[in-house]
């Protein structure tokens, strides 16, 4: 039985939520009473997702490349048009960039990673911060990683787009703390999901040797996480990095 978080009455965007961590923050946010607009660029699997979980909630698939600052402006046009109001933004949409040497990594490919991970989270909260300011409230949740805190050998691309998000949320956190509006950050260890296609065994191997509880981090646990940074709970911190690498990192 979780936790009851009440997220009555409010509308959230989950970037990259017709799977994985976004799809188990989806369910999480619509069992606590929130109105939920999947972003993803799958149009079909979000629309699949969004029709398997209608009967918890309200939910609405947005197909979107959050690369694309004008893709990202027209979801958010058709998200108000479908809910009303964006109250909470999960910028949850990444992928795991190139697992090789950072001499070896093409440039193509770091830019990529770059696009994805870091300018997509920038192009939503551009779009999004100034409805929650007009509204006089809001609460934005980045999806970094403990590999922004500590840096991942033979994935520096990831590495370094997740530690700019951790910079992007405590620059943000600090520009929006005279409103309502608290923009905050969780770093996960890895999580068994699609994005261990994209990467080696020998990688996942590293990553599991490193954590402390010696297994990965399930979806749900996360997204528990995320809920409660979502929520009018999180009413003072702001800027802040919430860690949940089962004790990787304790700072």
């Amino acid at each position: 039985m979780s936790n009851k978080i009440d997220l009555s009455g409010k509308n959230a965007v989950v970037t990259g939520g017709a799977q994985g961590i976004g799809r188990a923050v989806v369910e999480r946010f619509l069992d606590s009473g929130a109105a939920v607009a999947i972003w993803d660029r799958d149009s079909k699997l979000a629309e699949k997702t969004a029709s398997e979980l209608k009967s918890r909630g309200r939910v609405a698939a947005i197909a979107v490349d959050v690369t694309k600052l004008a893709d990202v402006e027209r979801a958010r046009d058709d998200t108000l048009k479908a809910l009303g109001r964006i109250d909470i933004l999960v910028n949850n949409a990444g992928i795991a960039g190139p697992t090789m040497k950072t001499w070896e990594v093409k440039p193509e490919e770091w830019t990529r990673t770059m696009n994805v991970n870091l300018d997509g989270p920038f192009y939503c909260c551009r779009a999004i911060v100034p409805l929650m300011i007009a509204q006089k409230y809001g609460r934005i949740v980045n999806v970094a990683s403990i590999a922004g805190k500590e840096g991942n050998p033979n994935a520096a691309a990831y590495s370094a787009s997740k530690a700019a998000v951790i910079a992007l949320t405590k620059s943000l956190g600090k520009e929006l703390a005279s409103y309502d509006i608290a923009v905050n950050c969780v770093t996960p260890a890895a999580a068994r999901t699609a994005i261990f296609d994209q990467i080696t065994q020998e990688h996942i191997d590293y990553m599991l040797s490193k954590i402390p509880r010696a297994r990965f981090v399930e979806v749900g646990e996360v997204a528990a996480l995320i809920a409660f940074c979502a929520s009018a709970d999180c009413s003072f911190t702001t800027g802040a990095v919430f860690d949940i690498s089962g004790g990787r990192a304790t700072y």
